[in-house]
């Protein structure tokens, strides 16, 4: 029997979207029902934002109440993937270890399958004061992307999210190689020039956040809808749903903002719950999927919605 649980803000044929406290969402999910968690909490940042962002010291304390829960929702392949941004002492030119506080804590629970580093060449030179004004620092334009698993072998295939070569490579792959010793000692063999349909990437992503005039701002706008002040792009969560989950997965973000992972989840069609407490940046994540309903307008009514219940339903 299917108990009654709280109903979605807006919903499609493939997620839906929760106004709420995560804390609270979360106990309405069933154990082991999620494959994948992605997600960009607000950071500690010296300045506090609209969205609520905690400090950095209490953060770690504010974080741990999420952790159990991510834990049991999550499958036992499933992973969770936490964007996380750094931040400086206030007044001095030195960094706050909040992060890497908050990363020994989750380690208590779950495995540190590898670290990720997002590399964004947009980031404004700050703190001022120490990067522009003194000269003293250098601009931060990194964030730790840090993928944790439940067990040590969750679900993965880095050739669903491979490069292409580079020129070098394609060239060494046409006219063939010649094993030899490197000067660091390491043997090549003659599998080095194997075709294998693309590079293997490196955990240094590089995507810069410059989304200006995009579907979702120019209908926040018309609408008078205030904009999301901090939306991750596309194309890191695009890069984790399609490296640890296959198409028909169901992929949460408990702190979604906009629904930036509800959008690229829906695309590569993947099931999908995004929750969030502020109630305007939901009223603006629904155009996310105005262009895409209305081209599959006659599927979506053929199909049913996925919501919280039917996790529940099996």
């Amino acid at each position: 029997m299917t108990r009654k649980l709280q109903q979605p803000y807006f919903e499609t044929s493939m997620g839906s979207a929760y106004h709420g406290d995560a804390f609270d969402l979360l106990k309405q999910l069933p154990d082991n029902s999620i494959n994948l968690i992605i997600t960009s909490p607000p950071f500690a940042l010296q300045r506090k934002k609209e969205y609520g962002n905690v400090g950095h010291d209490e953060y770690v304390d504010w974080f741990r109440q999420f952790i159990p829960d991510f834990y049991r929702v999550l499958t036992d392949d499933g992973s969770f993937v936490l964007d996380i941004g750094g931040t400086w002492i206030k007044g001095k030119p030195v960094r706050s270890l909040y992060h890497f506080r908050l990363l020994l804590a989750i380690c208590e629970t779950f495995h540190l399958a590898q670290d990720f580093y997002w590399y964004n060449p947009s980031k404004l030179p700050t703190p001022a004061e120490w990067v522009t004004v003194r000269r003293i620092r250098v601009k931060d334009a990194v964030n730790h992307v840090w993928w944790f698993s439940k067990s040590e072998f969750p679900k993965a295939n880095n050739r669903n999210v491979l490069k292409p070569y580079s020129d070098s490579m394609k060239k060494l792959i046409k006219n063939g190689y010649t094993p030899k010793k490197r000067p660091s000692g390491h043997e090549i063999s003659d599998k080095f020039q194997k075709d294998n349909q693309g590079a293997i990437p490196p955990n240094l992503l590089a995507f810069a956040n410059t989304e200006s005039n995009s579907y979702y701002q120019r209908r926040c706008r018309e609408s008078g809808i205030k904009e999301h002040p901090a939306r991750f792009p596309a194309q890191l969560p695009e890069f984790f749903i399609n490296f640890l989950t296959t198409e028909d997965d169901v992929v949460l973000d408990p702190l979604a903002g906009s629904c930036v992972t509800g959008e690229v989840a829906e695309f590569l069609n993947r099931r999908w719950l995004c929750f969030d407490l502020v109630e305007e940046y939901l009223q603006g994540a629904q155009f996310r999927f105005e262009a895409r309903e209305e081209d599959d307008k006659e599927e979506v009514e053929r199909q049913s919605t996925f919501r919280m219940e039917s996790l529940l339903d099996g």
